[in-house]
């Protein structure tokens, strides 16, 4: 099986892998034909890839262009699990929406910047002073209802499985990521989180991601996805997530399902 990688640091350890700058895509392209798939591209390099030269990336298309931006994620979410995402609205900026906004969600609400990661562009909005500062930043308003708990959850999906899942934990904190300083929990992970996490991201052919979700009043949620999600939890726990992306990628090409 014959590998380009366009990161070498999420592919460490695969065999038969060569290295393409993504800048040098088109003077490889010979290359990226005769390759069996090309691992992690970055979302301007997609369309090029797999419509133009009908190369097999992985991640999968729908994974990189939907974690992308927050917009096209929720609009993905909502068309198959519209039940388990928080209260959302996305608006372009002018008078009429800000004052919708203001009308519409009590304090605090969560806003968010539309590209962003690892807690990053996340924001606990308390007064209207706050959301002003926001809203002079921001062309489009990513308005979130605030539900409030004291941990939330990452679900890594590689392939069709759940490879790893835990709870993550900043005491007194708003934001839980572990950039932010938050720590991991393994245990008492529930069943239903990890069913419906594998059922969305089947629908979606979400093949790589770190998948956030809330458990409120006995009910999931879920917050976003990320294609380049964090290792620490596969780490702690002593797992190779190349050794994962591997087999899949092993199973996919001889014409097999993952088991």
């Amino acid at each position: 099986m014959k590998l380009i990688t366009f990161n070498p640091f999420r592919t460490i350890g695969l065999p038969d892998l060569v290295y393409v700058k993504p800048e040098k895509m088109f003077e490889e392209q010979a290359k990226i034909e005769a390759a069996d798939i090309c691992l992690f591209p970055e979302n301007w390099q997609v369309t090029s890839l797999v419509y133009g030269m009908k190369a097999k990336i992985f991640p999968s298309i729908e994974s990189i262009q939907l974690g992308h931006s927050k917009i096209e994620m929720t609009r993905a979410l909502w068309s198959v699990s519209p039940d388990n995402i928080p209260r959302t609205v996305i608006l372009g900026h002018n008078q009429e929406t800000y004052d919708r906004v203001l009308r519409d969600f009590p304090f605090p609400f969560v806003a968010k910047t539309v590209r962003s990661s690892m807690g990053r562009g996340v924001y606990l909005i308390e007064n209207e002073k706050q959301f002003r500062e926001y809203a002079e930043a921001h062309d489009v308003f990513y308005i979130q209802e605030y539900i409030p708990a004291e941990k939330d959850l990452r679900v890594c999906v590689i392939g069709g499985k759940v490879m790893t899942s835990y709870w993550r934990m900043n005491d007194g904190m708003f934001q839980n990521n572990v950039a932010q300083g938050g720590k991991l929990l393994f245990d008492d992970i529930p069943q239903e989180a990890l069913n419906l996490t594998l059922q969305v991201a089947k629908r979606l052919n979400i093949n790589h991601a770190g998948f956030d979700l809330l458990v409120a009043d006995d009910k999931l949620y879920f917050l976003e996805f990320n294609v380049l999600f964090g290792n620490q939890g596969f780490q702690q726990l002593g797992l190779k997530p190349e050794t994962s992306i591997y087999d899949y990628l092993h199973s996919q090409n001889k014409g097999e399902q993952p088991t």
